[in-house]
């Protein structure tokens, strides 16, 4: 105890000494990062910046005295003034030591606070004009200041003892202080402070509002190291009470192993209890799954209620709570992938490169919901299964064609018999991740009766705002569905309810054109069908020619399925040969097709040869892509009724009303005798009887048929058509524009007319779509009527019926 006050007096004197040496008024710059400096304050610290070596050096050369300031940033590498705070301390260098890698070492001790008032460059460091500060002189040492003292060594004492760390021997300094300037200096210094918050105390001149602003500290500091003891406590309590348990039921099992009354039923609850634990469940997950589990200790083995509870366990334990998959969130590798697995589907691909750009800036976001509408077989499933590919994630595919039953979404309730999950539930056991990519095939041919709405329990799956708390029947505890990439499919959108719709992004693949079947078949099914019969490109040829004879005259589809069918049928005619030995090598030409496929299954329709009466070239979009029909009208003696045949649907019907209606409106413009109307019989016929045909995109064709055989004149067989009539004449928009071009451009037609509203999906077509062809954009009947009627003259009997019903 001696040597200690010993050493305080020491100290004293020393600092009694610094108080009388002078300080010059002008100084160098010492710039410090992360610390504010104190007086009194000996501290060692190490010199790396050039800067500041040379403001040290500069010090040691002169009068070993350099000012110290605090950075106002961290982070500046080479502090102006104006990165400094204008107060500082004052410091003795006391020693110095050179280190190997060029920094130094200093051991400096704060003399006196002082500002700098003007600061001036010299040959690579900072001097400043300074002004020393004094604090302010207490004239009165009154109760309420040494009542102030005494407390703030309270708190200092008492946040010790609640763990926060202050060197022993600054808390014996501390202890023989009574200056309140002095101390409050001492203990700011030994806090461990924020470098904002200690230049603040720095710069208070007045030793009590100094203390005064410690003792807050001090306040603050023991309420959070309160709660952080408490933290512990409770922490240290749980993991007390975990371990007892763990070593009573060792201790158990060591009984029962010694007493051999261990048997299969206590090793199977102490298998469901570990899987519990390694499933790391939401808590409230995890309750129920104990709670379950007490049930099923109570139980008899043979209890019909214990194969359920043990059914249900097993469902919780394996289902992947907090399994999940890293994005892979390179754009490049996904694009590589996207690219090496599809043929075209642009738009589909750059959909998919957005979600992943979007993922790779905000780590959690609620996933999309995609919905692929197109044909059949234009590779709607084989891209889910890219987006799995690109993404890194596992892929899970379900089929809702013909699902009827709301209770295969959600699951059946435990009380029935052979009750299970979802399939929704079911797909993400099956994945193993709680963020697969969800495939739900045939969307929209879900179907509904007396065991309820499916569509409707997919609501709550499919919705972002609601799948993160998505509660099967059977489980009854809710699951998280946010993570999952939910991706569906149909061959079309309207049968797909507007609820369900609303929640979904609808991304449409129209057909392939003969040219993008082409290149998928090299690129991709041709290369597949070889590998998988055992052959190569050595052994088996096909020319461009003979796919290209292949797509028209053996297949009739949107997609590539058939097509890949009859190339795997021609690949099995090649193997078969060469197992024969016959022949070693194969080179598909057109005219070989036949020999190995059989006779042609299609032949394209033919253009009309001449232009004729009454017989308009109409665009239709069928599920097989595009198609030209022709709408024939003929008039014959009778009541003015009209007859439709051709096996129309309800809109072509309407459609065909439409568009006489307008024709009759239009009689006079059109020179057509309005008695004509009430004396003659209308026939329209669309032929191809035995193919059902309806939609609204053959209005002005029939309207163009109605008013070729009402005036007679022919219309040209170098035009097709396609848009929806209104009664007053109007041209109404319609979709499958790249189909229906696609099926003139086959038949050698290279005008068309087209809604001048379709302007926008003209604009989207391909170049080699519109390559060679002349669109005409029409808003009324009356700009169709303008440019369908040919100029050819033909013997019109139309005027001579009309003549004699007369």
């Amino acid at each position: 105890m001696d040597e200690i006050k010993k050493e305080n007096k020491e100290k004293n004197d020393e600092k009694q000494d610094n108080k009388e040496i002078e300080i010059p008024h002008e100084l160098p710059i010492l710039a410090v990062r992360d610390i504010v400096i104190f007086p009194y304050m000996i501290i060692p610290l190490f010199v790396g910046r050039d800067i500041s070596v040379k403001a040290v050096e500069h010090a040691l050369n002169t009068n070993r005295l350099i000012l110290l300031l605090t950075q106002k940033d961290f982070n500046v590498e080479i502090p102006e003034p104006s990165d400094l705070y204008s107060i500082g301390t004052v410091c003795m260098i006391m020693r110095m030591l050179r280190l190997p890698d060029g920094r130094l070492k200093i051991l400096v001790q704060g003399l006196s606070k002082a500002k700098a008032v003007e600061f001036s460059q010299q040959e690579g460091f900072y001097l400043a004009k300074i002004e020393k500060i004094e604090d302010i002189q207490i004239k009165e040492f009154t109760l309420e200041h040494e009542a102030l003292v005494r407390t703030v060594k309270e708190q200092l004492e008492k946040a010790i003892s609640l763990g926060k760390n202050i060197p022993p021997d600054a808390m014996v300094i501390i202890e023989n202080i009574d200056e309140p300037g002095r101390l409050a200096d001492l203990i700011a210094s030994n806090l461990g402070l924020k470098s904002s918050e200690a230049q603040q105390i720095l710069e208070i001149t007045d030793p009590f509002d100094r203390l005064n602003k410690i003792r807050e500290i001090l306040n603050r500091e023991i309420q959070l190291l309160t709660i952080q003891q408490k933290i512990k406590k409770e922490a240290r309590d749980e993991i007390d009470k975990t371990q007892r348990e763990y070593f009573l039921r060792e201790q158990l099992k060591a009984i029962q192993k010694e007493l051999g009354d261990i048997d299969e039923k206590a090793e199977e609850i102490n298998e469901f209890r570990r899987k519990i634990e390694e499933a790391k469940m939401p808590e409230k997950v995890k309750e129920e799954a104990e709670k379950q589990l007490k049930r099923l200790e109570r139980m008899h083995p043979e209890a019909a209620e214990s194969a359920v509870v043990r059914t249900y366990l097993e469902w919780l334990t394996e289902l992947p709570w907090s399994r999940s998959t890293e994005d892979r969130l390179d754009i490049k590798a996904a694009k590589e992938v996207l690219d090496k697995d599809h043929y075209d589907l642009e738009k589909v691909k750059e959909r998919i490169l957005e979600y992943l750009s979007v993922r790779k800036l905000k780590e959690k976001m609620k996933g999309p919901i995609l919905c692929f509408i197109g044909p059949p077989g234009v590779g709607k499933t084989s891209l889910g299964r890219s987006i799995a590919r690109a993404l890194g994630r596992e892929f899970v595919r379900i089929s809702l064609g013909g699902v009827r039953d709301e209770a295969e979404i959600r699951g059946h309730r435990r009380t029935y018999v052979g009750a299970l999950p979802g399939r929704i539930i079911q797909g993400i056991r099956q994945a193993g991740t709680n963020n697969p990519v969800f495939m739900l095939d045939e969307i929209d041919k879900l179907g509904m009766d007396f065991r309820g709405d499916p569509s409707s329990a997919l609501l709550e799956v499919l919705d972002p705002e609601q799948n993160n708390s998505f509660v099967d029947h059977y489980l009854a505890v809710p699951f998280d569905l946010s993570n999952v990439m939910f991706i569906c499919t149909g061959n079309i959108a309207d049968t797909i309810p507007s609820a369900l719709r609303d929640r979904m992004e609808i991304i449409y693949l129209s057909g392939y054109t003969e040219e993008e079947k082409l290149q998928i078949a090299k690129k991709y099914l041709i290369p597949k069908q070889l590998e998988e019969h055992g052959l190569n490109s050595s052994i088996l040829k096909i020319s461009d020619r003979a796919v290209r004879y292949i797509i028209t005259h053996y297949t009739r589809e949107a997609g590539v399925r058939n097509l890949e069918r009859e190339i795997a049928n021609l690949c099995r005619k090649v193997a078969k040969f060469i197992a024969e030995a016959k022949t070693k090598k194969f080179y598909i030409t057109p005219k070989k097709v036949s020999k190995f496929l059989g006779a042609p299954k299609y032949l394209p329709e033919e253009e009309l040869k001449k232009e004729e009466v009454g017989v308009a070239t109409g665009l239709a979009w069928t599920e097989a892509g595009g198609d030209v029909i022709y709408v024939e009208a003929t008039i014959m003696k009778g009541k003015g009724n009209l007859i439709l045949t051709g096996q129309l649907g309800d809109v072509m019907k309407e459609s065909a009303q439409a568009a006489l209606s307008y024709v009759k409106s239009k009689a006079k413009e059109l020179k057509i005798d309005e008695k004509i109307f009430s004396t003659m019989d209308l026939h329209i016929h669309v032929p191809a009887g035995a193919i059902p045909k309806d939609g609204p995109s053959a209005g002005i064709t029939m309207a163009s048929a109605i008013a070729s055989v009402f005036t007679g004149k022919p219309l040209r067989k170098d035009v097709a058509m396609t848009g929806e009539i209104t009664l007053r004449g109007r041209v109404l928009p319609i979709g499958g524009l790249k189909e229906k071009v696609l099926a003139a451009k086959r038949m050698g037609i290279k005008t068309v007319i087209i809604p001048k509203r379709n302007k926008k999906d003209l604009e989207e077509l391909p170049k080699y779509v519109k390559e060679g062809m002349k669109f005409i954009l029409v808003e009324s009947m009356d700009e169709v009527l303008k440019h369908v009627f040919s100029k050819v003259k033909v013997k019109a009997k139309t005027q001579k019926i009309a003549a004699k019903s007369k």
